[in-house]
């Protein structure tokens, strides 16, 4: 689901590979040029995904029609565990794109340090303009086609882009009412809390960015932007993540100067900030956060070029590219989004001395509390609030730990090589947090593979 932009941009963008797949394994391969310990098989072996089921049915309309809906299940690994991610509904979901996301998906958990492989899936249809029976119907239906390719210890879904809470009870009563007679509770997260979903789960992606921020700015000491009070923010995307992040960085003291939905967005001039619950209230109402009195309305373009200490891209992939990546004047980018910025435009901004906290790291907060949400179940517990968000901040307060240790591992080593004779060729250009992060998760991988052991 490539985002575009005018005509204009359209000579630029088409020079730049943007499938989901592609970007993938060139990220991938980044990451491996720093590990010369990798066998050449194995290397192989953890970028394919394990399988993709691709399934088709019919479902009955509210009209009396009939229409053939298209679905996808991938599971990239169970080295680690279950398959573990989201089931998205959007017209142009596509089998390419549910690969990629569910190999984000490995990396993501293997970085986390959860036990769970990388999954996703995806059916193609316009929640927009179905009514709550015909998502009801669809969700079953494809659950059923899924049979036993789903499981509490094989492949765990959870809410994706278009799905949420009432999609994932869908899910979990078509299969307890599949598989009677069992704690059937663990197949899925993200349920309502009354039928096992964990507290805190709805923000949980959100409050993970807060928390890897927060951490990161401890721990980098960017002389420019000390802490996120006073920070000034801009948000693209207010959905359920854009606005748990926004919410969270305004009560931590941060000034949120910039959102925006897919309608577009408003910001606010000088040393002004929004004032969140207005504007939660204003899009309840309205369906869009823009028209809001007392801001200027801009495009989701504007809102990425606009000058703030702190972007957040909460929305779509590819929205930072190689062309206008050098209109970028954000002090710092995290990803809450998945993939918001494509490898040319990784280059360009570190060029450029902007670093990026990458999604695998950024928005695992999700994934985080999903497998709190998993244990929970599976022990028939209930943990209250302050102990998941005690808990979760301390599995992304590690995981930030291990990246930057890393990031300044692989760079240290990079300006060692420039004291020796080695080939100029052959000497590695410094490493990204994106390469740092990669690299971890793919030696866990790689470690659990070993020591599992090639089988037979």
């Amino acid at each position: 689901m490539n985002t575009k932009t005018g005509d204009e941009d359209q000579g630029v963008i088409e020079k730049e590979d943007l499938n989901p797949a592609h970007i993938s394994d060139i990220q991938f391969d980044k990451a491996i040029r720093y590990m010369d310990h990798l066998q050449h098989g194995l290397i192989d072996f953890l970028k394919s995904p394990k399988r993709t089921l691709s399934v088709c049915f019919p479902v009955m309309l509210d009209d009396g029609s009939v229409k053939t809906f298209h679905g996808f299940r991938t599971v990239h690994s169970r080295v680690m565990g279950p398959g573990k991610g989201g089931i998205r509904y959007h017209p142009e979901v596509n089998k390419e794109e549910v690969k990629s996301l569910a190999a984000l998906m490995t990396w993501k958990c293997a970085l986390a340090d959860v036990p769970f492989g990388g999954a996703k899936g995806g059916v193609i249809c316009d929640p927009k303009s179905l009514s709550q029976d015909e998502l009801r119907r669809i969700t079953r239906r494809f659950v059923t086609e899924l049979k036993d390719d789903i499981g509490p210890y094989i492949d765990i879904p959870a809410p994706d882009m278009y799905t949420n809470q009432q999609t994932m009870a869908w899910i979990y009563d078509t299969y307890d009412i599949m598989h009677p007679g069992k704690n059937n509770h663990p197949v899925v997260t993200g349920k309502p809390v009354d039928l096992g979903g964990s507290l805190g789960r709805d923000k949980a992606t959100g409050q993970g960015v807060f928390y890897t921020t927060e951490r990161f700015l401890a721990k980098a000491e960017l002389p420019k932007l000390p802490s996120i009070r006073e920070a000034r923010l801009a948000i693209q995307g207010f959905g359920n993540v854009g606005a748990a992040v926004a919410r969270l960085f305004s009560d931590a003291g941060a000034k949120v100067i910039a959102v925006s939905d897919s309608t577009g967005g408003i910001c606010v001039d000088n040393d002004d900030a929004l004032d969140i619950e207005t504007v939660l209230e204003y899009k309840k109402t309205n369906g869009t956060v823009v028209g809001l009195p007392e801001t200027r309305t801009i495009t989701n373009e504007d809102l990425l070029e606009i000058e703030c200490d702190i972007l957040i891209p909460a929305a779509l992939e590819n929205v930072i590219r190689i062309d206008n990546a050098d209109k970028i004047r954000a002090r710092l980018i995290v990803e809450a989004a998945n993939g918001p910025v494509t490898p040319s435009a990784d280059e360009v901004l570190f060029s450029k001395g902007i670093p990026v906290v990458p999604d695998i790291l950024a928005n695992a907060g999700g994934v985080i509390v999903s497998f709190f949400e998993w244990v929970q179940n599976i022990k028939h517990e209930q943990w209250e609030l302050e102990e998941v968000d005690r808990s979760l901040r301390a599995k992304m307060n590690h995981s930030v730990d291990q990246v930057m240790m890393k990031w300044h591992q692989l760079n240290n080593s990079h300006d060692e090589s420039h004291d020796t004779d080695q080939n100029p060729e052959e000497k590695l250009p410094p490493a990204d947090l994106r390469t740092a992060a990669l690299f971890l998760a793919i030696e866990r991988l790689a470690n659990v593979t070993l020591e599992r052991g090639i089988w037979p």
